[in-house]
């Protein structure tokens, strides 16, 4: 599996409230509502919690405060899914749809988007 994990930061404009209701409720819905158009497999929001507990963690070990208000992490079957879902009209335009969505309340150049592929260390049943 291809995870595509994106760390978001709100735009400064957007309450945190107003930001986490409309990721979750507006955006989320539109997500699954363009997932099979792009091939999504899973999609999960993390919402950052604890933000003052995450700050000593971060702090104890000498980190930056990234400041990130979430993560969304959004997993395909291949690199090759990836592609054949944005090859299609569909594709393209569910893609330029969520971009869109996206700018109204993420602040872009504070977040960063990114792919991996898992490495399972620890599991239990």
């Amino acid at each position: 599996m291809i995870k595509l994990v994106f760390c978001v930061k709100r735009l400064p404009s957007v309450p945190e409230r107003d930001f986490y209701d409309y990721w979750l409720n507006q955006h989320g819905t539109l997500v699954k509502s363009k997932a099979e158009a792009l091939k999504i497999r899973r999609y999960v929001q993390s919402h950052t919690k604890h933000a003052e507990f995450g700050d000593a963690v971060s702090a104890e070990r000498g980190m930056k405060q990234p400041g990130f208000d979430g993560i969304a992490e959004l997993w395909w079957d291949s690199i090759e899914s990836i592609q054949a879902a944005l090859g299609t009209q569909a594709g393209q335009a569910a893609g330029s749809l969520l971009a869109e969505d996206e700018a109204r309340f993420i602040d872009m150049e504070a977040s960063t988007i990114f792919f991996t592929e898992e490495n399972e260390v620890v599991a239990f049943d």
